[in-house]
C-alpha cells in the first residue's frame, strides 16, 4: 500500500492528509450542510438520492455508512429502505456529534443507527460483517485509498455491495471547462462566505481536482477484488455513484 497528498496525488505521508481532513471537517462541522446546498444549487439531494437507489438494502440489511459526515446518507438510506441497523462513521467526531443531534430529534424514522469515530483505513469490525457499504465524499480524502478499499472488501458479507458516491469529471470538454472554473473560484468563495474557511475550500477544489476519473477509480475497486463495478454519471459527471460487488466465493 502507499499513500498520497489528497490535494495533489503525489506521494506522502498519510499524516499530512489526515491532520488536515481532520482539522479542516471539525472546524466547519456545524456549517458543511448548508454550504453543499448552496454550493450545490441542490443538486446533493439528485446525487444522494442516486446513491441511495443504487444500495441494495431491505428490512434485514446491515449499513455500514463510511466517512459519514453528518448522516446524510444514513438518514436518507434510512428513511427511504428502514434497515435494520445503520453503523455511522466519521473520522471527524464533530461532524459525527451533528448526526448524533439530527438522530436525536428523530430524522432516522425508527431506524436504529450507531455512531463511532472510525478511520476507514483501519475498519474496527469484523470480516463479513455488512450487506451494504456506503461512502460518500470520503474516499477522496483518503491517503492510502486501496488500503481504505480493501477494508470495505473484507468487512462486506460476500455477495455485499458497495456504494460510492465522488465528485468526478464531466466527459463534456466544454462542461469540463466551466466546472473547472466553478472549483477554483466559486468552490473557495462560497465555502468561505458560509463557514469563515476559505483555505480549506481551496484544499477542497485540489483534492476535486486531483481524484482519479471515473473510469481510473473503477478500474482501482477492481484491482483490490470487487466485481460488477459500475457507475452512474449526475449532473452530466460532476459526481458519479459507483457500485461494486464482493464476489460471493
Amino acid at each position: 500500500m502507499s499513500s498520497i497528498d489528497t490535494a495533489t496525488g503525489c506521494d506522502a505521508p498519510e499524516e499530512i492528509s489526515k491532520e488536515r481532513v481532520h482539522d479542516i471537517f471539525s472546524a466547519i462541522a456545524k456549517k458543511y450542510e448548508r454550504f453543499n446546498a448552496i454550493s450545490s444549487f441542490g443538486a446533493y439531494r439528485i446525487w444522494l438520492a442516486e446513491l441511495v437507489q443504487r444500495s441494495p438494502v431491505t428490512s434485514e440489511s446491515r449499513v455500514l455508512d463510511l466517512a459519514g459526515g453528518t448522516g446524510d446518507v444514513s438518514f436518507a438510506i434510512a428513511r427511504a429502505k428502514h434497515p435494520a441497523h445503520i453503523q455511522c462513521t466519521d473520522l471527524v467526531s464533530e461532524m459525527l456529534d451533528v448526526a448524533r443531534d439530527h438522530y436525536r430529534r428523530g430524522r432516522a424514522n425508527d431506524t436504529t443507527i450507531d455512531f463511532e469515530v472510525v478511520d476507514a483505513q483501519n475498519i474496527p469490525y469484523p470480516d463479513n460483517s455488512y450487506d451494504v457499504v456506503t461512502v460518500a465524499y470520503g474516499i477522496r480524502n483518503m491517503p492510502d485509498r486501496k488500503r481504505a478499499l480493501f477494508e470495505m472488501l473484507r468487512v462486506l458479507k460476500p455477495g455485499g455491495t458497495l456504494v460510492c458516491l465522488e465528485f468526478s469529471t464531466p466527459p463534456n470538454p466544454v462542461w469540463r471547462s466551466l466546472y473547472g472554473f466553478y472549483l477554483k473560484h466559486l468552490i473557495p468563495f462560497w465555502g468561505g462566505l458560509i463557514t469563515g474557511d476559505r483555505k480549506g475550500f481551496v484544499y477542497l477544489s485540489q483534492s476535486i481536482k486531483a481524484f482519479p476519473r471515473q473510469e481510473a477509480l473503477a478500474r482501482m475497486f477492481e484491482e483490490v477484488g470487487f466485481e460488477r463495478v459500475e457507475w452512474t454519471n449526475c449532473t452530466g459527471g460532476i459526481a458519479a455513484v459507483h457500485a461494486a460487488r464482493k464476489p460471493r466465493f
